[in-house]
């Protein structure tokens, strides 16, 4: 469709087309425009300019942070040579529109078991690329709920300070109280318990690791999207990618064979998973109500809590 049919104005229209043209090299105007679908967070358009096709992201203005954010995290995620990430063809504001400009990648479903194994190995070489602390250099967001990322030096003490905490307080902004919020409290007071035999490296994440967010390109690379980066147990984007399912049984066996878990993983499973599911309540309503109330009770009975 042409871009008025697909709302885009004037100026958004040549503000893309200054970003994609400064990429290319070349003068570049919008030809084509065209919606696709699969993202809950924000529009999706695949834009052709001339013989340029690149993949477009939109949202309000007052989210212009979030692809910021994205950016950062594509680039972090592109020091990995085993991966394939979409390259940051630019990002900005125009008018009431935040838009971020990626490279178009032609992505295939990670299905096939020989693209799972090598999947499964590309992610272990990614958790290799390691940070002197837990957190990253800025925050950023896990769909659109701020993620809070300032380095901590101590793993359980950032998952329950960085991550547990802000989800819970967030919940109670939403006017959930009772056991979610009371259980919640004493797993993060006595979280430490469960980290007594490990002290997991500060590995590279991708941090939004579901299959939605992940593919295959051509030459059946892993490629990684969507981020929601920061260094912290590896464990964590293994625990996720399991949460709703999606990657083949091969992926996860080429993974332990790169780099083996420890002793303990489908406890801390479900504490990693835990995040998520308070992030969905918070970003999707109570449907995720009773599922986090029973994670945050076996947490609790497992630790004596």
């Amino acid at each position: 469709m042409r871009p008025a049919q697909a709302g885009l104005d004037t100026a958004l229209c040549q503000a893309l087309g200054e970003a994609i043209g400064k990429a290319a090299g070349k003068r570049a105007g919008i030809d084509k425009a065209t919606e696709v679908g699969g993202g809950s967070i924000s529009r999706a358009l695949l834009v052709d300019c001339g013989d340029v096709r690149c993949f477009v992201k939109l949202n309000d203005a007052g989210l212009a942070d979030m692809f910021a954010a994205e950016a950062d995290g594509l680039s972090a995620l592109a020091a990995c040579s085993a991966l394939r990430v979409p390259r940051v063809v630019g990002h900005g504001v125009s008018g009431r529109h935040a838009w971020l400009v990626l490279e178009y990648l032609n992505l295939h479903a990670l299905r096939e078991r020989s693209a799972g194994a090598a999947a499964g190995r590309a992610l272990a070489e990614l958790h290799r690329i390691r940070g002197a602390q837990y957190g990253w250099q800025r925050d950023n967001y896990i769909g659109s709920t701020p993620q809070r990322n300032a380095p901590h030096p101590t793993w359980p003490f950032f998952f329950a300070r960085r991550r547990l905490l802000p989800q819970l307080r967030l919940a109670q902004q939403h006017g959930h109280h009772g056991s979610l919020i009371a259980g919640g409290e004493r797993l993060v007071e006595q979280l430490a318990a469960l980290f007594v035999d490990h002290q997991p490296p500060a590995s590279l994440l991708h941090g939004d690791l579901w299959s939605g967010n992940a593919a295959t390109d051509e030459a059946d690379r892993l490629a990684l999207f969507d981020p929601a980066v920061y260094f912290g147990d590896r464990e964590t984007d293994l625990a996720m990618s399991e949460l709703f399912g999606g990657f083949p049984d091969s992926f996860y066996a080429a993974y332990r064979e790169a780099w083996p878990l420890a002793d303990g993983f489908e406890q801390r499973k479900m504490l990693y998973n835990l995040y998520h599911v308070l992030n969905h309540l918070n970003l999707f309503g109570t449907g995720y109500l009773h599922q986090a109330e029973r994670m945050i009770a076996r947490l609790l009975a497992e630790i004596g809590g």
